[in-house]
């Protein structure tokens, strides 16, 4: 993720970035709180998710080299709408909202850098809303088996059904007939 900086920009944001661990099952953001913190993924897998009286809406997944934030709450410093747990032990770099503004300020390599990772989630978005609604169950199933195989090792198969819309029967069904 890193690879595109300057040695002195890499620097500059490793000096203000902060070592965080989180254990497997806490939540780094409930609804209704402002998110304070963006993290940079190193180890771990972390699910975005909002509950209804009815059932869990899995938002998103983050893993290994991805940054990990409820994006409207951080940006915006407004609360957020839904939560964000760690599915596994997860070790992260924080930096605050404040911090990372001033990090802006200081370096437009870095600012740069930032709003194309920011780009790239928001393409990412409009591609799973995209395939949400275009999309068979078994494409569905398909194009995420081909984007992130690994997290059907790491994650509980209920949170991937949920996160692509599909009946967790269905996805099982799915699972144990599909080659991976």
């Amino acid at each position: 993720m890193l690879n595109h900086l300057s040695a002195s920009d890499k620097e500059l944001l490793y000096s203000r970035l902060k070592p965080v661990f989180i254990k497997k099952g806490e939540y780094i953001t409930l609804p209704g709180q402002v998110q304070e913190n963006l993290y940079l993924v190193h180890s771990g897998v972390q699910m975005s998710f909002f509950e209804n009286e009815k059932k869990m809406h899995v938002v998103a997944f983050t893993y290994s080299g991805e940054m990990c934030a409820v994006p409207e709450s951080f940006f915006f410093q407004k609360p957020s709408r839904y939560a964000i747990k760690c599915l596994s032990d997860s070790e992260m770099n924080s930096i605050s909202f404040s911090e990372l503004n001033a990090l802006f300020d200081e370096s437009r390599s870095l600012e740069r850098f930032f709003r194309k990772a920011t780009e790239s989630v928001l393409s990412g978005v409009i591609n799973r809303h995209l395939e949400l609604h275009t999309l068979s169950i078994e494409e569905r199933f398909r194009s995420f088996a081909a984007r992130s195989p690994q997290l059907f090792q790491l994650v509980p198969h209920k949170y991937i059904a949920s996160y692509l819309g599909i009946d967790p029967t269905n996805f099982s069904k799915l699972y144990n007939s599909i080659k991976i």
